[in-house]
This record gives structure tokens, sequence and C-alpha cells, in this order.
């Protein structure tokens, strides 16, 4: 049977500036130049005989016919893609990770070694930023997501739902904390936009009426940078404080926890069908176990 099949690279091209809605972020994803991109795209409208894309003053946008194109030839390329990978014995490629900063900095990081060991093979693109990455538009393959209730309306694993502690560093614990009052007197650093010092006190049965949020409102990386270095306690994530927990950089002050939120791992609607990043996520979700189980913390 003979098949009307464009060149798959001129499918790739479009699927990359489809996705992105852009030569130029497409031309990054694939490692060619802006000009290979469009000579791919503009090849494909002619071949077709239907312009996929308009000009814009700043980039390009789909037409609705490459809109409706592009809808239907993803779920085939996906297809490609996952036949490709069953047949390799060990995943290879490219896995893109977005990732709030400081779950990034503090967990994936110190970890990371131990998945590269396991799939030299496989190249992990992390990135750290607050803002969500489009994995419908595989802007990123999968995202490392917080919210503060319930779960996320989106395609997503659980990662973590550990209570949060205060903690500090040896020396901040040895000579000025001794009962939970004590944190009163001493700066407190946080990792939340909002103010969780007043429930944890709460449930540490401490008035705390005159607690303001005073002149320690830092960025989370940057508050616990601030705790590493003996300047304040800090109230956060006990999967992020774990690694310095154990290296005894950081200690809990008190067994007193708060529930405030959950970390989630998102993914598209499609699901995660290459091997590469089944392989990954697998591993994320290993490494975050403990977290998920009430007090199987640092």
């Amino acid at each position: 049977m003979s098949r009307n099949l464009p060149p798959l690279n001129a499918l790739r091209a479009f699927d990359a500036a489809g996705r992105h809605q852009s030569f130029s972020r497409a031309a990054d994803e694939l490692s060619v130049s802006h000009s290979a991109i469009s000579r791919h795209v503009r090849g494909l409208e002619a071949r077709l005989g239907v312009q996929l894309f308009r000009e814009l003053p700043r980039g390009v946008e789909l037409t609705l016919a490459g809109q409706t194109y592009l809808e239907r030839v993803l779920p085939a390329l996906d297809l490609i893609a996952e036949a490709t990978d069953d047949l390799a014995q060990t995943p290879t490629g490219r896995v893109t990770v977005n990732s709030e900063p400081l779950f990034a900095e503090r967990f994936i990081v110190p970890r990371l070694a131990t998945f590269q060991h396991a799939y030299p093979d496989v190249e992990i693109r992390l990135e750290a930023s607050p803002f969500i990455a489009d994995v419908e538009r595989y802007e990123a393959d999968i995202a490392v997501r917080f919210a503060h209730t319930g779960s996320l309306d989106v395609p997503s694993d659980l990662l973590s739902a550990a209570d949060i502690y205060p903690h500090a560093t040896p020396d901040l614990m040895r000579d000025h904390i001794r009962e939970p009052a004590d944190l009163l007197g001493l700066p407190l650093l946080r990792d939340r936009s909002n103010n969780i010092w007043r429930p944890w006190f709460a449930k540490a049965g401490i008035r705390a009426d005159t607690l303001t949020d005073h002149g320690w409102r830092l960025k989370s990386p940057l508050a616990y940078e601030a705790a590493l270095n003996g300047l304040g306690v800090y109230l956060g994530s006990s999967e992020c404080v774990s690694h310095d927990a154990i290296t005894g950089r950081l200690v809990r002050c008190f067994d007193i926890g708060i529930r405030d939120g959950a970390f989630y791992l998102v993914y598209g609607s499609r699901g995660v069908r290459r091997g590469a990043v089944k392989h990954f996520r697998a591993w994320l979700l290993d490494e975050t176990r403990a977290f998920r189980d009430t007090g199987l913390v640092d």
C-alpha cells in the first residue's frame, strides 16, 4: 500500500514550530538553524497546498488548517517515537524537566547522579522556574509543581505531601533554641508565599499575636541559603531539607510539623510515552516515596 507521507524531517520541523509557535524555538529544540526550520515548513506547505503558518510582526502562528493538521500529526509522531523507544535496549535521548526552583536545587540535583549512573545515555535538562512550562506544547516533558490545597486539575502524580518542620544550623540550635517559644526571638524564614509560621506556632501551643512579616521576605532559594548560613530558622518542605538534614548542615528543631500543600509531577494529556521520560518519572517517584508516607521524613 502506497502512503501519501511527507518527509519526516519536514514533519518534525512543523511539529516543533507548531508547538512553540516559533521557528526560533523549534530550531533550538531540534538543534538546527532557523532557516532550516523555515525551509522545511515552507516545503511542507508547498507539498500540501495549504498555508500552515501566518506571519506575525514578531514570529508566527498556526492557521486553522495548521492547528488541525498538528492535532492529527502529534499522536502519530508520539506513536513512532514510542515504538522506536520500545525497540531500544536502554533508554536514550533528552528529558526536559521543568521544576519549582527550590525542589530542583535541593531535591533533584543532589540525587541526580544516581539517575545518570543508571541511565548514562539519557540527558536531563533541568529548568528551574516558578512558572509552569506548557507540557501540552512540549515546552517540557514533565514539570514539578507545588499546590497549597487539593490536587492539580491536570494529569499528574503526587510526589510529596510531607509535613513541614522548622530547621536551623546545629550552632544556632545549640546556642539559641531550647523550646518552641525561643523561635519568636529569631529571624523566621520560610519557603511559602503565605505566612506558615502562624499555624505552626498555633500547633506548638504558642500565642504569636505580634508575629509579623518583618524584613525576611526572601524567595525560597535565598531564604534557604540564609538558613544554611545561620541567619534564621527555616520552616519548609521536608523533602527539600532532607539532603542537608542527612549531611548535618541543618537539624530539625522540634518534632512539630504541619501540612501545607504538596508537590506534584505534571505531564501532558497524552501521558508519559517516551522511554527516557518513563524511566525518569519512575526514578523520581521512587526517590520521593518516603515523602508520601506520613512520618518517614528526614
